[in-house]
């Protein structure tokens, strides 16, 4: 007897197939029939999916869940968006291993997790209990209490750190500590890690505002480390460099690619931004990825399919604080930041760097005509939630950042500011369905449990799904549910998930086609220690379930945490490039 029907759904399987209609069966958490609707087969529970749309579930390859995990065992908004499997600990960063000899690294970790993913202090204080020391014992404190699929990379942070203190940031390994540094890798492998991620990315500091640990590692390290990943199945490479925010460098293309081959894995990097303003980005940004492939690499480049919500403040740690020169002023005392904004020539300067080349992608910001004013906090600015800066500015007779500068200022820089998307226009949607195509390119990116109170990319399954169905509608169905779930499985060696096929776990989402959406990003404050962060709803999710229980019903939560901790080896297959 099945555990549960689902009779008369329209299955997208997964692979881009024809959507078809069936009844698929659930036995053991893994799907054990599919078969012609109305097929005789005895259920202890049945429901009627006539008009709905069965998929896999939705895997989200860049994630900071990490630490969430452990206050909300339901990766919320994402699962509420379909997401079935997460893989964490990317970017360079994770939670383990911490040495034990030290117990102020569990401090510095969580400052410079905060301050580099944004990820509210006290939420990491109260919400983790940092019991651990290896990062086998990081993954097993995770296990049974989650209600996701999750899979982790060792970040190249916390191995430095462990190994090398207070020295791995400003400082090279001496022989001995890269054994050390090696040793530590291959045990967390050997415990289940996905492989290795890393940063060399200059928007990356502690919490002390240094260039966090992975920055200071040589090419040698780097590709030593890769080859250790090359020695255990079904592992990975994440890595992140300066380039990765516009356009590489030759010294970072060379890197990505010999990595990759180093290691004999895909390499995978975030995130390619796609704008027909800049096309000669999309071109410089795929060449590793042409190049690892004659060199025994593969490189993918991670893109986002919707123009995700974000937004900023000057009284914050954000991305204005990355263009080029603002961060010094930004990160000084409310009182003085604020007579500082208000000179002109310091606007300016700040003006002229943030329209600079070395600005990169960040000069899509500078644009302050196109702010929308969000919450705001003083008598003197009510009545301005929701109106265009550039609007207000026109009325006052000001400059739009003067304008911006003196609304702000009036909230002791409180104010939340919405920037208006500068590609959102029809040539960069017509780019990025072209982009989509290749080979190298897959989408995810949503950086889901990080930059909490500031940004909300895990309803991009949702909105996604929903602007294929009913608005810009840029690539079939069938197609999109590939690239949202076939896609990723494949990329990381995902066994026998991805797709609605017997025998496979049954990682599975049951939407309304002519619902299938996201709602709008709101504040919420349901972190430990109150601290905010951005929400969204999902709308016309019917169902998801997670190894074939049910962990969402019409957007809300079951209290069931049926997923598993994903282990390299065990539970992923090696993807050789060779």
């Amino acid at each position: 007897m099945l555990d549960h029907l689902i009779r008369g759904a329209t299955v997208v399987d997964g692979t881009g197939a024809p959507a078809y209609t069936a009844d698929v069966g659930i036995k053991g958490g893994r799907i054990a029939l599919i078969a012609p609707p109305g097929t005789e087969a005895a259920a202890t529970t049945t429901e009627d999916a006539t008009g709905l749309v069965l998929t896999p579930g939705f895997i989200d390859p860049h994630t900071h869940y990490d630490a969430q995990l452990f206050w909300d065992p339901y990766a919320t908004p994402s699962m509420n968006h379909g997401v079935t499997t997460v893989a964490g600990g990317n970017c360079g960063f994770t939670l383990a291993p911490l040495n034990p000899a030290r117990p102020e690294d569990a401090d510095y970790t969580r400052r410079m997790m905060s301050k580099v993913e944004g990820m509210a202090l006290a939420a990491l204080e109260e919400g983790v209990d940092w019991s651990w020391s290896t990062f086998g014992e990081y993954l097993d404190a995770l296990e049974g209490r989650i209600a996701v699929n999750a899979g982790f990379m060792v970040g190249h942070c916390a191995l430095r750190r462990h190994v090398m203190g207070e020295d791995a940031v400003g400082g090279q390994p001496t022989p001995a500590q890269m054994e050390q540094m090696l040793a530590l890798l291959h045990e967390a492998m050997d415990a289940g890690a996905w492989g290795l991620s890393t940063t060399q990315s200059a928007t990356h500091s502690d919490g002390a505002g240094a260039p966090v640990a992975s920055r200071h590692a040589k090419p040698a390290e780097l590709l030593a480390l890769s080859r250790a990943v090359g020695e255990h199945e079904g592992t990975q490479l994440e890595a992140i460099v300066a380039g990765c925010l516009d356009q590489f460098s030759d010294d970072e293309i060379d890197l990505f690619v010999e990595m990759s081959a180093a290691a004999g894995r895909p390499l995978n990097w975030n995130v390619l931004t796609i704008d027909a303003a800049v096309p000669e980005r999309v071109p410089r940004q795929l060449v590793p990825s042409e190049r690892a492939r004659k060199s025994g690499g593969r490189i993918v480049a991670l893109t986002m399919p919707i123009l995700t919500p974000m937004n900023m403040s000057l009284g914050t740690f954000c991305a204005l604080n990355l263009i080029p020169g603002w961060g010094e002023v930004l990160a000084l005392p409310v009182p003085e930041r604020i007579a500082r904004l208000r000179d002109a020539d310091v606007r300016a300067e700040m003006l002229r760097r943030a329209d600079s080349k070395e600005a990169g992608v960040f000069r899509r910001l500078a644009n302050f005509g196109r702010y929308v004013i969000g919450d705001t906090y003083s008598k003197e600015n009510e009545g301005l939630g929701g109106r265009v800066v550039g609007d207000i500015a026109a009325e006052r007779g000001q400059d739009a950042f003067q304008c911006l500068v003196e609304i702000c200022a009036n909230d002791d820089l409180r104010t939340v500011l919405w920037p208006m998307p500068t590609d959102n226009d029809p040539a960069t949607w017509a780019l990025r369905a072209e982009t989509w195509q290749h080979e190298d390119v897959m989408l995810g990116g949503s950086d889901a449990g990080a930059h909490l109170d500031r940004m909300c990319g895990a309803p991009y399954t949702t909105r996604f799904l929903g602007d294929c169905l009913r608005g810009r509608r840029l690539v079939p169905l069938e197609q999109a549910v590939r690239m949202l779930t076939d896609d990723p499985a494949r990329l990381f060696g995902l066994r026998e998930r991805g797709r609605i096929a017997e025998g496979f776990h049954a990682d599975l989402v049951l939407f309304d086609p002519e619902r299938i959406d996201a709602g709008p990003a709101t504040l919420v404050h349901d972190l430990p220690g109150d601290s905010p962060r951005l929400d969204a709803r999902g709308i016309g999710v019917v169902s998801v379930r997670v190894n074939g229980v049910e962990t969402i019903r019409d957007d809300e939560v079951t209290g069931a945490v049926p997923g598993t901790v994903l282990r390299s080896g065990r539970d992923t297959r090696t993807v050789s490039t060779r």
